[in-house]
């Protein structure tokens, strides 16, 4: 086969002389006005974007909580100083004398026992009747226990017989008249002589205090009808035709004009073995309800705007902090003894009095939590007793 038949070609190997051929740059077309388009330039890599960091579900429930706290703590110090605004005010209306009757506290009441003196006066400018008056219409005395759980409530009748300093033997709600809350303090405390702290409610204003915390809810043990008192028609002939204030049984919602018309019944006509003993047991329960009412969640969250407003109506000693501490020592305890003074009814020098009767003793030691509570002697109708 001749060189030129062969089926391949040769090609020499080495590098050629001379610069290396290239591709020709494409060319520049120009745009449809007839101008050159500017030449075309990599931008380069640039730098590279951060991914975007993203909160996960914890920590946005710890940031939720978090901002919880912080409004719950505003709401606290919103609602103390409302109540600080309006205890300051009521501390300035006991006056001096008074505070130097009492026996001082042992240590907190967080976490030390307390005794208070609740008295209700029953001065109401609105009516009649009472207008000028300033004698204890209740008297009661309230002992926490934070260590043991346990309240104490212990009513004291009206009509008891004691010695008044310096003005003999009366009649125990006669003391607020003749010397106002410190002879009243003083006279009461030779009965139960740990009465630390005093909180004097004026009844006329009590009822707004139930209605700035919504009302409370009393258990009404029977039916009831009371005789003619506080007529709540404007004429005669109207309130000759009433026949009385009248509750059904079982529990009630009660606004402040309610709730204080029943702590004030004297007479039931659908049960006649009820009398002034009984009257303090409603004033118990009337408490009770309130204090619970004042302790509860949609009292705490409207504090800020009624707690000036619900210490409008008391006189007393207490400082906010102390309200404060007597409302979480109320909501911790799970114990309560209701307890009631008493004796024999008697008359002396024309007037009608109640006499201490032997059972006192030991119904002030079960108040005070020494003994075991024991009920008033069977048949008793004014008898010295707990329940």
């Amino acid at each position: 086969m001749s060189r030129q038949d062969k089926p391949y070609r040769v090609y020499r190997g080495g590098r050629v002389k001379g610069r290396v051929p290239t591709v020709p740059k494409p060319e520049r077309t120009s745009s449809r006005d007839g101008r050159r388009r500017p030449p075309l330039r990599y931008p380069g890599p640039g730098a590279k974007e951060k991914p975007k960091r993203r909160i996960g579900w914890r920590t946005r429930i710890l940031l939720m909580l978090g901002l919880l706290f912080l409004l719950l703590i505003v709401w606290v110090v919103l609602g103390f100083l409302a109540v600080r605004k309006g205890a300051d005010e009521a501390n300035a209306r006991l006056g001096p004398r008074a505070g130097a009757a009492l026996e001082p506290q042992d240590g907190l009441l967080l976490s030390h026992p307390s005794v208070t003196l609740l008295l209700g006066t029953d001065h109401a400018a609105y009516q009649r009747q009472r207008k000028g008056f300033r004698r204890a219409d209740s008297i009661m005395l309230v002992r926490t226990d934070p260590g043991r759980g346990r309240i104490g409530y212990l009513s004291i009748p009206r009509d008891l017989r004691v010695e008044v300093p310096g003005y003999g033997f009366e009649k125990i709600n006669s003391a607020m008249q003749i010397g106002g809350p410190a002879l009243a303090i003083r006279t009461i405390r030779q009965i139960i002589p740990e009465v630390n702290h005093v909180v004097i409610v004026n009844f006329d204003a009590f009822k707004e205090v139930i209605d700035k915390v919504g009302g409370v809810t009393v258990d009404v043990p029977g039916p009831i009808l009371s005789n003619k008192f506080d007529c709540p028609y404007p004429t005669q002939e109207r309130c000759d035709r009433w026949a009385g204030w009248r509750y059904a049984k079982g529990p009630q919602k009660m606004d402040g004009r309610r709730a204080l018309i029943y702590s004030r019944i004297r007479e039931n006509r659908l049960n006649p073995s009820e009398s002034d003993t009984t009257r303090g047991r409603r004033q118990q329960d009337v408490i009770q309800a309130l204090l619970g009412q004042m302790t509860s969640v949609g009292v705490f969250v409207r504090l800020p705007f009624i707690g000036d407003d619900a210490m409008s109506p008391l006189t007393t000693d207490l400082s906010a902090g102390e309200f404060m501490q007597l409302a979480l020592v109320q909501k911790r305890s799970s114990r309560e003894v209701r307890c009631r003074l008493g004796g024999t009814p008697q008359d002396f020098g024309g007037g009608s009095f109640i006499q201490l009767d032997e059972e006192a003793r030991r119904t002030i030691l079960a108040f005070r939590g020494q003994s075991a509570p024991q009920p008033p002697l069977p048949g008793s109708t004014f008898g010295s007793g707990c329940q």
